[in-house]
């Protein structure tokens, strides 16, 4: 992710190449144009054909008899008729309202476009023709676009995640809701299945058993394999780990089996160390003990943040970053931030943010609006709208309110919750950077450090919605960033809970056949009413139309 202007309109410029001119494009052949004619034309030609063949059988047809029938029998109907009819048109179409609107909440789309998209737009031929008409370069641009949708869609595990015993099941048991869905734990245990199994587990009997837990979807199913798998082998350190991750209810029980874990852990990783040249499956073994060591370490650091000793969480954190600087992916100077911010110490913190905020290096939530608590932390205190708009904003005051753009630019989502304009729940375990998973992840551990900073929140409530100004168009261009991505809300409603309201940005429109649906019940009901209240007036008003209608035909035939 490219910051700063000079990167953000290289890579704006590097994602989305300008189009070729059009006259560099090859000239076209006798063929291809011949080609092009008659798609164009030919649903004029078939209109044309199917009105000549209508005229040429009007006879044996006896149209002009079935038109004189027809008219008969419009004049024989009542208004009570035109009442019926009328009111249940607009009961259908206030049916299908109610339907497109559920649908449109609950998918962000319209199930009548979508419909005519996927099954419509294809019997007609037009992914043909948008196929024939495209060429290399399109297709080109088509794929270097796709694949930065799918970078910039990528979820990453939350490196504050809860404990899923200790916290997720606790809120099921006092709620009867689900806070993860069955996506996100599928996510996990991929990611369980690559960091505590390795290619040489059928070595030792206990890592064979938790290979298998850790593919089980049934909870029970997989503590109780982690208690044969402790029977195997009482220092089996990925048993101890899943156990404090799903039966220990509460933080001091996780604790103490992370404790226990760790010390076999530790065995286990020094017998490695030794082995490691020894062929290539000691080292995956190796690699595979690492990344044991580092989760049961940084999960203890975890717990000790939780039960309120931050200082001793401060330590592990820092001790795990020097000890295993190759493991940045793991995002552990998100948890060292947060955990700085409980302890006040703002200037660790932007020593932190001076190696982390970089230009090469992906950014978050939690680096971005760290970067704007900082800024604002100096001057909140001192702000006032009404004193800034008369005497204008300071140099200070400047760089707070563009952090915070900067910010807002990365993550539009967050503001709602750390002002509390909608309510939080239960992080998942996994979130999508600059998505509405990523801000609840943030806005969940971090709103307690803007309330401490007097007037910080006032100041994000008066300058946040500043920044929507300077990109009027996000998914096309952004200012700092790359624009923002469209895949968002697809992800986040397969990470979050039904139970929440997904955030959207930017806001969509209602679609078209919503105000379609809408006018047409209101119209009929309309209709219906003044027909069943004033059936005479209507009726000459219906004749009159009628006869209107009738003599225009009659006149244009003439």
């Amino acid at each position: 992710m490219a910051d700063g202007d000079g990167w953000g309109e290289a890579a704006t410029a590097a994602a989305f190449p300008p189009a070729s001119a059009p006259g560099l494009s090859p000239p076209l052949g006798w063929r291809e144009r011949l080609r092009a004619g008659l798609a164009g034309t030919g649903a004029s030609l078939w209109f044309v054909a199917g009105l000549g063949l209508l005229y040429a059988l009007r006879v044996p047809l006896r149209l002009c008899e079935n038109l004189a029938a027809v008219t008969g029998f419009l004049n024989s109907l009542t208004p009570k008729f035109y009442v019926a009819l009328t009111g249940t048109s607009s009961l259908i179409s206030g049916l299908i309202f109610i339907f497109e609107w559920w649908y449109f909440h609950k998918h962000g789309t319209s199930f009548i476009e979508q419909v005519s998209i996927s099954h419509l737009r294809p019997l007609m031929g037009g992914t043909e023709s948008s196929i024939s008409e495209s060429g290399p370069s399109s297709s080109n641009s088509q794929s270097e676009t796709s694949r930065q949708n799918l970078s910039e869609c990528k979820v990453w595990r939350n490196p504050l995640n809860l404990f899923r015993g200790a916290e997720y099941r606790r809120y099921t048991w006092v709620t009867g809701k689900e806070p993860l869905t069955y996506y996100d734990m599928n996510l996990s245990a991929q990611d369980h299945q690559t960091f505590f199994t390795c290619d040489s587990d059928f070595l030792r009997p206990s890592d064979t058993v938790m290979q298998k837990a850790w593919r089980e979807r049934n909870p029970p199913a997989r503590i109780k394999a982690a208690y044969q798998a402790l029977e195997l082998n009482n220092d089996c350190a990925t048993a101890y780990v899943l156990l404090a991750e799903e039966e220990a209810t509460t933080i001091v029980d996780a604790e103490r089996l992370f404790k226990q874990a760790l010390k076999a852990g530790e065995t286990i990783y020094r017998r490695s160390q030794q082995c490691q040249h020894q062929s290539p499956q000691h080292e995956a073994q190796l690699r595979r003990d690492t990344n044991v060591l580092v989760y049961i370490k940084r999960r203890l650091a975890m717990c000790a943040r939780k039960l309120g000793r931050i200082r001793e969480a401060v330590k592990i954190m820092r001790d795990l970053m020097k000890e295993f600087p190759p493991l940045t992916m793991l995002n552990i100077h998100e948890n060292l931030l947060e955990s700085l911010l409980e302890l006040q110490a703002y200037a660790d913190v932007q020593a932190v943010l001076a190696k982390y905020d970089d230009i090469s290096l992906p950014k978050s939530a939690a680096i971005c609006y760290t970067a704007a608590l900082l800024k604002t932390r100096t001057v909140s205190d001192k702000f006032s709208p009404e004193t800034a708009s008369r005497r204008g904003l300071s140099t200070a005051e400047i760089n707070a309110v563009e952090a915070i753009h900067r910010a807002v630019e990365f993550n539009p989502h967050v503001p709602k919750y750390l002002l509390e304009m909608k309510s939080l729940i239960l992080p998942p375990e996994h979130i999508l950077k600059r998505g509405d998973s990523e801000a609840i992840a943030y806005a969940f551990f971090h709103l307690q450090h803007w309330k401490r900073i007097e007037g910080a929140l006032n100041l994000l409530q008066c300058t946040w919605e500043g920044t929507f100004r300077m990109i009027p168009y996000p998914l096309e261009k952004g200012h700092l960033f790359y624009p923002y991505p469209s895949c968002t809300e697809t992800a986040d409603r397969e990470l979050l809970p039904t139970f929440h309201h997904v955030s959207v940005y930017p806001k969509k429109e209602l679609p078209f056949f919503i105000h379609f649906t809408a006018g047409l019940c209101s119209s009929t009901a309309m209709i219906a009413l003044l027909t069943h209240q004033f059936p005479e007036i209507m009726g000459v008003f219906a004749k009159a139309l009628r006869n209107f209608l009738l003599h225009r035909k009659s006149t244009h035939n003439h």
